[in-house]
Order: C-alpha cells, then structure tokens, then sequence
C-alpha cells in the first residue's frame, strides 16, 4: 500500500540529475491496493505476482535461473512483462549487500541504489541507499511473525507498506 503524502514526495524524488529512477507511470499520489501472491508452492525461487483491485497484473517479481538455479539477481517486471528493475547480489560481500540496476541485466550499468541487511543479530531490517543522492536512505522494516513489512523514508514517514490482507469478515463470524 502506498500512502498518499509520501507518494507526492516520491514522485517529486523519482526523476534525478541522471535521469529516471523509475517512470511516473509506476508512482501513485494516492493510496494503492495491490493483491501479491507467490506465484509457486513447489518450484525452486521466491517468485511473486501482484495485481490490482480489478484482478489485471501489475508486477512480477523472478528470482531464479535456468533449471531453478539462484542467479543472484531479481528482477521486477511490469504486467506486460517488460524489466524495470534489476536487483544483483554483490559478492564478496559480509552484509549480503545488493545493488539495483534500472531495465534487464546489470552489465556495464551503474547501479542506482544499495541494499543491505542489518548486522544486528536477530533484526530483519534493511537499508536501501540511492546512490545519486548519498542523503536519501530508506529503512525496509520485516516481521515475519505479523507477516507484515514497512517501507520508511529517512524521516520515518512510511513511504509504502505490505500486510496480511484480512477480509470483511468481523470477529470471524460469517
């Protein structure tokens, strides 16, 4: 879900002195409900769909490699299948750090942002840095527990945020 008063600030932020980070097609000024499901139970990856209030496919997120194999990279792409994002793990690395690459692949591109895990022992958090603007940092809060996770700006304000979806249903009564 994407919150309106920080998707005003993220679209104002989507376009940098190198150009795009994403287009403005895929920012949104006001709250937005996308449905995510992993798209296999039985094959290797963590492959994810989304779709939107009217069932039609937003996003597809791909993790594995020919045969099932981690490639290391994962890719977002839109519904009608075109790459937006790369996302490569860097190696050597001590904080599985990865870095994210606009379009398909990441050969002879620069990264645009980081990303990398806490080294606090038990915290599931991770710091995402754009590298055209070395003060913009966000923070991705997981809890795995509540099955929820946060996406939050360097001011704390949550830009985005994913949850178990709950139906209509009011104290599981029919």
């Amino acid at each position: 879900m994407l919150w309106p008063s920080a998707a005003k600030r993220m679209a104002a932020e989507t376009v940098t002195k190198s150009g795009a980070i994403v287009e403005k097609g895929y920012v949104y000024e006001e709250e937005t409900h996308l449905t995510v499901l992993k798209t296999s139970l039985f094959f290797a990856g963590d492959d994810f769909t989304a779709y939107d209030c009217k069932g039609a496919l937003f996003f597809r997120v791909e993790s594995y490699g020919p045969d099932g194999g981690d490639t290391g990279e994962v890719v977002l792409m839109d519904g009608s299948g075109r790459c937006i994002l790369t996302v490569r793990r860097k190696r050597p690395s001590l904080h599985q750090r990865w870095e994210g690459f606009v379009g398909k692949g990441s050969e002879g591109k620069k990264a645009l942002f980081s990303l990398r895990r806490s080294s606090i022992i038990g915290r599931s958090s991770m710091t995402v840095q754009v590298y055209t603007n070395p003060s913009e940092e966000y923070q991705i809060e997981v809890s795995f527990a509540c099955r929820n996770c946060n996406i939050l700006a360097s001011d704390k304000e949550i830009v985005a945020e994913i949850r178990r979806k709950v139906d209509g249903v009011e104290l599981g009564l029919c």
